[in-house]
């Protein structure tokens, strides 16, 4: 999907904890803009407390997109949600307000700013092998496979990112060319190279950062994060492979399953979203699209005033 049918809409992001829901509902408020989340947990109905979604007060307040669109056990891919975003933008511009994508999955960032390419289409076959080869031998072994056939995508995917492998491994498999040579408009000449207006990217001091990050962690387990992703087993079908790996819900499921205690997945839960926060900040750095700046700075770009 060609990058241009996003050229009108605002863009908000940044790391995990940065602030951004509040600060994209208050943004909204005051530009007359509804919410496109940018959030590839969001979309899932029933991972509520997790994925710090926006409460029923913030949605009435201003009005939302992408969220809660997906069943647990269904799938998306960064296609289909560029597709439905594009939707959703265009609609709100139709009705003559302004869309503003508010969230900080990085791949759909960058799908909004640069396009997608067009690879292959999914072999299911082929997903299926390499899933259960990753659970015979470990997601290590098919990530060194993809750092032989293709360095540069597997410098850009943790080893642990196994949906993500396997499609750079599947698109190998499938047309005997790297990952990173169909993602070419990525890295073209031709790309913005300065910040714009228009993308604005929270940056906080990272020690500041990681204390919200903590503190948050320990507000969603005294929100009911257990008893949340308890409910999750009780749902007529498992949910799937991409909303298991959301923070957060993995670690509590290890602890239901007696794998852990859950001082040690509170633990782990805080150590696994700092660095993925600090994985989002590399991505973002690396797009000079995006513009950093502080949380009261947005105001003034966007010709607001905070105590309007």
């Amino acid at each position: 999907m060609n990058p241009d049918v996003f050229q009108s809409v605002l863009i908000l992001t940044g790391p995990t904890g940065c602030g951004k829901t509040a600060l994209g509902i208050a943004l909204a408020e005051r530009l007359g803009a509804e919410i496109v989340s940018m959030d590839s947990m969001a979309l899932y109905r029933a991972l509520d407390i997790g994925t710090a979604k926006p409460d029923a007060r913030d949605r009435q307040r201003v009005q939302h997109h992408l969220i809660d669109v997906r069943d647990p056990w269904e799938s998306a891919s960064v296609a289909w949600w560029l597709q439905e975003a594009a939707r959703c933008a265009a609609d709100i511009e139709r009705r003559g307000k302004r869309a503003l994508l508010v969230g900080g999955t990085p791949l759909y960032l960058k799908a909004v700013l640069r396009g997608l390419f067009d690879g292959p289409p999914a072999d299911v076959a082929l997903r299926r092998r390499l899933s259960q080869e990753a659970a015979s031998v470990g997601s290590q072994v098919l990530h060194q496979r993809l750092a032989d056939i293709d360095p540069a995508a597997a410098r850009r995917l943790h080893p642990n990112d196994l949906r993500r492998v396997i499609r750079a491994l599947e698109v190998w498999e499938l047309t005997g060319r790297p990952m990173s040579a169909w993602q070419q408009q990525w890295t073209d000449d031709k790309l913005p190279r300065a910040a714009s207006s228009r993308c604005l990217c929270i940056d906080l001091p990272r020690e500041e950062l990681y204390d919200r990050i903590n503190a948050r962690v320990d507000q969603m387990l005294a929100a009911g994060l257990v008893e949340e992703v308890r409910r999750l087993r009780l749902l007529p079908q498992p949910i799937s492979q991409e909303a298991a790996q959301a923070l957060g819900y993995k670690e509590i499921f290890a602890h239901l399953d007696g794998q852990m205690t859950l001082a040690e997945a509170v633990t782990l839960i805080k150590t696994r979203s700092r660095n993925f926060a600090k994985r989002q900040l590399t991505w973002f750095r690396q797009l000079p699209e995006c513009r950093q700046v502080t949380a009261e700075l947005t105001f003034a770009i966007w010709g607001l005033t905070m105590d309007q």
